[in-house]
């Protein structure tokens, strides 16, 4: 094994010196040694010792990879900003997009670290310098960070400087590090503190994400003072079933998750829940019913089929026969992907965005090869995409298209290539 390695296939970069100072090419030489040596004389102290030198050395390289983030936004920033008429909104979603595809995360984290990168040298000088030593990781200056995201340079100076009086930084847990931000904003700036509580609260939503072993999570993001109100009837329910007459055969997780479903549904029975859910079933199980092949709900992963027929409730599935992973059929002659197609297209996608590294919800549908260039709306010429990546492909530089093996590619404005999910 060898930390000297090619490129990934599906990210390919354009001709260049690479690194310029030699430094990373001296980081790979000695982490290719490290990986090489032999461990099994080590000790248990000095594999300890070692684990710590990693961990210092991963928060001063996120370090050194947000200030060249800076370096790049700066430098995108300057070179496409002709006049007063530029969309700097524009300038950024084209940052953001190669940020997230350079560094094979999603466009969530890439905002991110664009952010972070930008308010280390605004006014956080002693957190970055704690950064670059290698003393607080990337997540706990993004704990800070977010914190202090709509203060001014002279504000977050002012916080930079009470957390460094506070303490030793480097000894605090992220949560920690978060509350005592938090409190410091809001002695420094609570106009501004008081401001951003209204915004949040404006963006109370309900979620769902997909869970190990055929569960979901559901997330209400609601204030706090109505969730703890939540979590208190929730725990009420718990105690009453508690002092029923009948043996308790549930445990109390079971049935805060089951009085939570029922209240909000309206049913009986958390079991008994009438739905009508999107399900993919590979053709192999429809022709052999002892198939190990399990059905799938687009977005959540795979689920046993015996578990999606209950003789409780009124359950409609829409069933999309694959095979080997693939959605079949589908055709249009419209401009926009709607009906059945839309349909197609979604599950195809397992309903996440299709661009490389993103795992957001599909909001919208693309046409690959564009519409206005005589692209065709049917199957193959589909893709689901986020919002946000279907809007930056539309700006200068950036061009999406299918390679002759059938994968979807993306090229941004410096000529970097990163190919789609399979």
């Amino acid at each position: 094994m060898t930390a000297t390695q090619e490129p990934p296939a599906h990210a390919t970069g354009v001709p260049g010196d690479g690194f310029p100072s030699g430094d990373l090419t001296l980081i790979r030489f000695h982490l290719d040694h490290a990986l090489a040596a032999d461990t099994s004389t080590s000790s248990e102290a000095e594999l300890v010792d070692q684990i710590q030198e990693i961990e210092t050395l991963q928060a001063s390289l996120a370090a050194l990879q947000a200030d060249r983030i800076r370096a790049f936004t700066r430098a995108h920033v300057e070179n496409r900003r002709l006049d007063d008429r530029t969309d700097v909104d524009e300038i950024h979603r084209s940052v953001v997009a190669q940020i997230q595809l350079a560094c094979r995360i999603s466009t969530t984290e890439a905002r991110t670290r664009v952010a972070d990168a930008r308010d280390l040298h605004a006014g956080l000088d002693d957190v970055r310098r704690l950064h670059e030593a290698g003393q607080l990781s990337a997540a706990k200056i993004t704990a800070i960070a977010v914190e202090c995201r709509d203060l001014d340079t002279a504000q977050r100076a002012q916080v930079d400087a009470r957390l460094a009086a506070a303490g030793d930084l480097t000894r605090y847990g992220i949560g920690r590090l978060r509350a005592t931000t938090r409190r410091l904003v809001a002695e420094i700036a609570p106009e501004r503190f008081r401001a951003r509580v209204h915004t949040a609260r404006a963006a109370r939503r309900v979620t769902l994400r997909p869970a190990p072993d055929a569960m979901s999570y559901l997330t209400a993001y609601v204030p706090v003072e109505q969730g703890a109100a939540c979590l208190a009837a929730l725990q009420k329910a718990f105690v009453e079933i508690q002092v029923d007459p009948q043996p308790l055969t549930r445990t109390r997780g079971q049935v805060l998750a089951d009085t939570l479903v029922e209240r909000a549904t309206g049913q009986a029975t958390a079991t008994a829940v009438n739905l009508e859910v999107q399900v993919t079933v590979p053709t192999q199980a429809l022709l052999d019913p002892t198939s190990p092949l399990p059905a799938e709900i687009p977005g959540l992963g795979p689920v046993p089929a015996d578990l999606l027929a209950t003789p409780e409730g009124t359950k409609s599935l829409r069933r999309l026969l694959t095979d080997q992973g693939l959605v079949i059929g589908g055709d249009s002659r419209r401009r926009a992907f709607t009906g059945l197609l839309a349909t197609l297209v979604r599950a195809r996608a397992e309903n996440r965005c299709t661009e490389p590294y993103c795992d957001a919800p599909a909001r919208h549908l693309d046409h690959i090869h564009r519409h206005a260039d005589g692209g065709r709306t049917e199957l193959d010429n589909g893709r689901a995409v986020c919002e946000f990546h279907n809007h930056v492909r539309e700006h200068p530089g950036w061009r999406v298209f299918r390679a002759p093996d059938g994968t979807v590619v993306t090229r941004t404005p410096t000529g970097h290539t990163y190919r789609g999910p399979d």
